[in-house]
């Protein structure tokens, strides 16, 4: 088992990875902004290294000053977590050069799931169902784009290779608006990924958002944790996940999971992903692969009763994975709400001193956050300051946990998104489960 490990991230998921270090025995190393030095995992972990200003340009994207915190603190390895350098090969590649363990997948890897179109080859060589489209990146031949979009049948969607998070996508429904929507799409995906290639898709009109997570370990192992509903979306952003997903069946699960699992071992995946899927008329069409721990973890591991992030690190100390295919056994239902500092209706971020705050319990509920009573929301980073999760035999008990948690949950002198998720818990469509990804934002009325 590794010694000591950097955690080169904030917030909630950087205290979830210090408690599993704990668990492990590893000691801890805190990298942080100069504004986040009250951070609770930073308070608490063995050692904390300053490693640049507040914006995160110069402080958690700074790749050498991680690294050199690695170097003074003599850490075997570094945790990235998720978001900032989670899923930057260059990153993971710089971290293996210098002597450390990146705990995540091979650089290689990342790369080519990190492309969309290279994972589109890499999953449908390896018999993942793919949404209809290019196999290629649009090139300048305007005449072979609006061939290919008349083959897709309209309306057809334009991304970029590079893209993630909801941004370089533009829906088109016409032929006249196809050339433009692509010139378009390619000086955004420039300006905001560096990389201009595009690629085209059939539009799917009312799809839901369903993932499936996966392990794989050093040995050629590689077993799937079944599926996440992810559907609760605004503009392209997870607001309520859970797990098992409504609807789909154990033979579903099987087999599109069995799937993702070889595809892993044919492509010598490492660690902890996520396989994401578009799911429409009984079918899963896979639209990407998250090579990080996700956000919305915690749901997977309340119904398998399995530590996500203790398994990530065990794959990086060369362990094999401490569970087989047959030892994964659905037990009840979970449901996750992201707590963000905004504004519940104009979504605006709210930072700020956290003047009162209880957490809520009973049965079930689990709550992961860094805040505490004092503690400053800074205004520079993402708007995520926890996770509400609740667990019961079945989702109807645990929607009903879950309401009951966040009528018991205080954050005051910012304001949050629990009114939302309250609203949200209330309406019937979600409630009778298997809504679509446009389901909040029409329910919003955006």
């Amino acid at each position: 088992m590794l010694d000591k490990i950097v955690i080169a991230n904030r917030g909630e998921i950087a205290l979830r990875i210090l408690r599993a270090c704990r668990e492990l025995g590893i000691h801890a190393v805190a990298v942080h902004s100069e504004v986040d030095r009250e951070l609770k995992h930073v308070l608490l972990a063995d050692e904390s290294v300053c490693i640049g200003p507040a914006p995160s340009s110069e402080s958690y994207l700074n790749m050498p000053a991680i690294i050199s915190a690695a170097e003074v603190t003599d850490s075997e390895a570094i945790h990235p977590g998720y978001g900032f350098l989670a899923e930057n090969a260059d990153f993971a590649e710089k971290v293996n050069q210098s002597g450390f363990i990146f705990i995540g997948p091979r650089p290689e890897t990342i790369r080519l799931m990190g492309d969309k179109i290279s994972a589109k080859r890499a999953m449908q060589a390896a018999g993942i169902p793919c949404v209809p489209g290019s196999d290629d990146p649009l090139d300048s031949d305007k005449q072979k784009s609006l061939r290919l979009a008349r083959e897709i049948g309209y309306p057809v969607i334009i991304k970029a290779a590079g893209g993630g998070g909801g941004r370089g996508m533009r829906t088109v429904h016409t032929e006249a608006a196809l050339l433009n929507a692509i010139s378009l799409t390619k000086s955004e995906a420039k300006a905001a990924f560096g990389n201009d290639t595009v690629y085209m898709e059939k539009f799917l009109e009312n799809p839901r958002h369903v993932e499936f997570q996966i392990l794989a370990d050093t040995h050629g192992n590689a077993i799937h944790l079944g599926e996440r509903d992810c559907s609760t979306q605004r503009r392209h952003q997870k607001v309520i996940e859970e797990a098992p997903a409504p609807g789909i069946t154990p033979e579903q699960r099987e087999r599109i999971g069995n799937r993702c699992a070889e595809a892993c071992r044919e492509i010598g995946y490492i660690g902890a992903g996520t396989f994401e899927f578009l799911y429409e008329n009984q079918e899963f069409y896979f639209i990407e692969m998250n090579t990080r721990i996700q956000v919305e973890h915690p749901v997977t591991e309340m119904i398998y009763g399995i530590d996500i992030v203790k398994e990530q690190i065990r794959i990086a100390a060369g362990e094999p994975l401490s569970l087989s295919q047959q030892d994964v056994q659905i037990k009840g239902h979970a449901v996750e709400c992201r707590i963000n500092a905004e504004d519940p209706q104009t979504f605006v971020p709210s930072p700020g001193v956290i003047e009162q705050f209880h957490m809520p319990g009973g049965p079930g509920i689990r709550v992961e956050t860094h805040l505490y009573n004092g503690y400053k929301v800074p205004p520079y980073y993402d708007s995520l300051i926890g996770k509400l999760i609740a667990h019961g035999e079945n989702r109807e008990s645990a929607l009903a946990r879950l309401q009951t948690a966040l009528s018991e949950m205080v954050i005051s002198g910012i304001k949050t998104n629990i009114p939302l998720h309250c609203d949200i818990l209330a309406d019937g469509e979600f409630r009778a489960g298997g809504q679509n990804i446009h389901f909040l934002e029409k329910k919003l009325g955006l």
